[in-house]
Formats: structure tokens, sequence, C-alpha cells
């Protein structure tokens, strides 16, 4: 829906909206009058799609992603009292797993840029006894696998990709998780391929895939499926002690639908995400993001960094890591930078100048308030007009549901006797939203949303 509504008021653009039409109202129907509707024959046809359009030698379907990343831990071996590396800048769910298992989640900080888990900041939280990392792709942005298992597969550790929000991104000219040993996958109604509620489990260890079979299943040793095809159910055991995480074939035929359209939808989704990154490029004060150089997102979420503040300047940075980028802008002035790497970005905005700064690390943001040391400047650019809360009830005066960014989980009651610091997570919470952006949505309502971002210009 876009323009007014009957009572001459905007009518309301929501954040997300799933993209579901007659062909899972028949694939439901089909499954209804098949008489089976629990985990069965739609399951398995949907599992060894989905295998197939991640690359992924073998595919679990599950409850949830939560219980994919459950089952992950437990086949990869992790245990009471071990260490599990995650980002706090995560759904809590991810943390969760892990004491789900009796381990102890190690919050890592992230990188400003794509918010995710780098090679740095996953290696500053290992400890002893570090036996796994859960490494999100936030917001469909592909995290960097290859960096990460660089740190870890030398010492044993597993890395676990936690795909949720990835489906459609792409990695190194793959499908996300392809090169994972083990991911965990969403389709939850947020996300751009949903089920309803569900999730998967892929690996390319065929061991792992079968255990996680049986441990859906109350670990029987004898599938549902197999018990109803025969006509004398044969005997079964139960080994260890499992849970009940089936997907059902009810919601496993909407998902081999949604599948099918998976390559459109993200194809849309950027095409939209494209006219949102040209807009928020011409706005002082907020940043986009954008696809990292070894992949693609599919923009499952478009989130914008808002940055409220007097203009400042810096000029040479000194150790700065995981990536800089240097002048971005109009009439940027910046000195000497040495000893930096990729996709670091520095001074955006008009008539910026820069002085020495050191120290830097782990991919930090500079002149964005992060916690880098900064001189203000008379006639630095201006920041945005408005902090993020700011921005968030003007969308929402204007009919436009936003959401805050991602959640800081070390904050949350559940694990704030963690004590732990991340100053770029707490900046991104603190300073992220993200926009409305669907398959169905409609120019004029995208134009809507940009009207907004303008007016809040300085």
């Amino acid at each position: 829906m876009n323009g007014n509504g009957e009572d001459g008021s905007m009518s309301r653009i929501n954040v997300m909206q799933p993209w579901l039409g007659e062909e899972e109202v028949e694939a439901v129907t089909e499954v209804l009058r098949s008489g089976w509707v629990a985990q069965g024959p739609r399951v398995a046809e949907f599992e060894d799609r989905f295998a197939d359009s991640q690359q992924a030698a073998h595919a679990v379907a599950t409850s949830s992603c939560t219980t994919a990343l459950h089952l992950a831990l437990v086949v990869a071996g992790v245990r009471s009292g071990d260490d599990v590396v995650v980002p706090s800048f995560s759904f809590v769910a991810t943390a969760n797993a892990a004491v789900y298992v009796g381990a102890r989640p190690v919050f890592a900080d992230v990188s400003p840029v794509t918010g995710n888990l780098t090679a740095e900041t996953v290696r500053a939280a290992l400890t002893p006894a570090t036996s796994a990392v859960i490494l999100v792709d936030q917001g469909g942005v592909p995290a960097d696998l290859e960096a990460i298992r660089e740190v870890c597969d030398p010492l044993g550790i597993v890395v676990i990709e936690d795909a949720a929000c990835a489906a459609g991104s792409t990695y190194r000219g793959r499908p996300v998780g392809a090169g994972a040993e083990i991911a965990a996958w969403s389709f939850h109604p947020r996300k751009i391929l949903t089920t309803g509620e569900g999730g998967m489990l892929t690996t390319s260890r065929a061991d792992w895939a079968a255990r996680a079979r049986r441990l859906r299943e109350h670990a029987m040793s004898v599938s549902a499926a197999d018990r109803h095809a025969s006509l004398v159910s044969p005997p079964e055991s139960y080994d260890e002690v499992g849970f009940n995480f089936r997907m059902t074939d009810l919601q496993a035929a909407v998902g081999i639908v949604q599948l099918s359209r998976l390559p459109e939808v993200v194809d849309r989704r950027r095409e939209l995400a494209a006219v949102y990154a040209k807009a928020v490029a011409e706005i002082d004060g907020l940043r986009a993001v954008a696809d990292p150089a070894w992949g693609t997102g599919n923009f499952q979420s478009f989130w914008v960094e808002v940055c409220a503040g007097p203009g400042v300047s810096t000029s040479s940075i000194t150790g700065a890591s995981a990536g800089l980028e240097v002048g971005r802008g109009t009439g940027v002035s910046t000195g000497s930078a040495p000893q930096v790497s990729a996709g670091f970005e520095m001074c955006r905005g008009t008539g910026v100048s820069t002085e020495p700064t050191t120290g830097v690390s782990a991919g930090f943001e500079v002149c964005r308030g992060t916690g880098v040391a900064t001189r203000s400047t008379a006639g630095a650019s201006p920041a945005y007009g408005m902090d993020r809360e700011g921005l968030l009830r003007a969308l929402a005066e204007a009919g436009i549901s936003a959401r805050r960014g991602i959640m800081a989980a070390h904050r949350q009651p559940a694990y704030v006797s963690s004590g732990v610091s991340l100053p770029v997570t707490e900046h991104l919470t603190d300073n992220t939203l993200i926009l409305p952006l669907f398959h169905q949505m409609s120019d004029s309502e995208q134009a809507r949303v940009v009207d907004v971002l303008r007016q809040g210009r300085r």
C-alpha cells in the first residue's frame, strides 16, 4: 500500500513484509490433502533443494535457526565448560545457543563497516577453553569466513556460520555457507525466505548430518517416516538424549516455493538497496551498509548509521587495521595513512581536514564518535540533523515503520554480568536503524522514506 488512506492519512509502510502468494497456498493445500502434515517427504525435498542451492553436501531441516545452532554446537562437540566466541552485535539467540550446551559465550567486537566479526576481533576473544566460534552474517552481509578459519582451523576451533539472514548472499563467488563446515539458517517471517517458523542446518560432514537428523527427532534410531512406511513398525532405540526440533511438511511446502523465488527476491532487494544507497551517499551524517569486497549481500536488512554530532578532523592514521576508505565524499582532504588496510571509512563528508591519530585497531571508523581520538574543527562537515531516535520519530510521524539497529546482547540482563566493553558494537547498536525494504515495495513508498531522510539534514 502507498499514498493516502481512506481517512486522508498516509498509509503505513512496514519495515518488512513476507512475499507469499497463491503458489504457497496451493502447496500447503496439497500437503493437507495428502494426510501427511508432520515431518515427511516435503521436508526431505526441501532439504535436498536447499542443499543444492547453497552448494552444501548435506541439509537438515529444523524448527528454527536457534535449534539449528543448538544442534550444530552439539554435533561439533562443544561441551559444558567450553568457551564459544560470539558477536554481541546479533540477536540474543546466537549467544543463547552456547548456553544451551553448557558453554560460556565470549563476546567479541565487530567491524564498524560490516557489523561482522573479523579475524582480529576473534583472535582477541580466544581463550584456552575456546572450542567454537559462531560467525554471523549480520543482516545478510557476508562475513569473511576464510579469514576467520585461518585463525581457528590451526587451533582445532570449529567455525559455525550463523547464516540466519544470509540466504541469497554470496561469498567469494559462491553462496554464503558453501565453504562452511557447518552453518545454520533461519526461515522466520523477517527473513527473505520464510516458512513461517523454521530453520536449516547445512554441513560438509556426513557424520554430523546423520547425528543431527537423529537428534532433531528425539535421537530415535528409526525415523517417524520409516516407522509409518512399515506395516510392522521396527523396534527403535534411543542411544542419547535428543530433542524435538522437527520441521513439518506444511512448512517445507512453503519453503520449496519460497526457495524457487529466492533469486528474484534478492535481485529486487538489491535494486531497492541501490536506490537507498545513492540517496544516503548524498546526505551528510548518514552511512549505509554496503557489500564487502569479498561478496554480495541479500539486503535482508538495510541499515543506516546516523552520525549526529560536531564535525571532526583527523589526519594520519598509524597502525590501523581491518580497513580504511580514505577521502570518501566531496572536498575531503586526508593525510597519509600508513599500515592501513581496505575497508576503513574515514572523513566522510565535505571539507574535512585531518590530524594524526595512532593506535587505531580492528577497523575502527574515524570521525564517527566511536572512541577514536579526534579534534573538532571549525568549518568541518556537519553531521546529520538529528540522532537515531529523532530519525525514528520522524519516520514514524510519516507513517513509516523503521527499527533500531541490531541489539548488543552483552547489554541484556541475561548477559550483563559478562562485564565486557565492546565500543564498536555499542556504537552501532546506539546509532543505527533499519529502513523498510521488502519485495513488494513501490517506488512511491521508497520515495517517502528517502524524503524523510533528506528532511533530517542540517
